[in-house]
């Protein structure tokens, strides 16, 4: 982000939030990421590797390597944000998890809104 949006003051913290979506790998974790940015869902992704993830799944404790997606968009965003994350994720039941901001730089909450496209 190299140039400053201009702050407005339509831009409450609260209309944004964060999702988080964990994946199998870093390269689905990287498609993910480039289809939801290209298609304006998201203005970013962050990509953590190296999760661990202990859990219950089936009856089983799994424990499994993982990676984790950190996706910053608008709050109104996010039943679509659920659906394109849902039709490309491998897992069965892909969490999907979003949390509002409860407070956010200015610009960078402008950059935000420039960067998805309008509900």
């Amino acid at each position: 982000m190299s140039s400053s949006p201009s702050p407005s003051a339509a831009d409450p913290p609260g209309d944004f939030v964060v999702v988080f979506v964990t994946v199998p790998n870093q390269d689905v974790a990287a498609t993910l990421a480039k289809t939801l940015v290209t298609e304006k869902l998201v203005a970013c992704v962050n990509i953590l590797p190296g999760l661990r993830s202990i859990y219950a799944w089936q009856d089983k404790l799994c424990d499994e390597a993982e990676a984790l997606c950190v996706l910053k968009t608008r709050r109104t965003l996010f039943p679509a944000v659920r659906d394109r994350v849902t039709s490309i994720h491998p897992y069965q039941i892909p969490e999907i998890i979003a949390l509002p901001f409860v407070e956010g730089n200015a610009p960078y909450l402008a950059w935000l809104r420039d960067e998805t496209r309008a509900p």
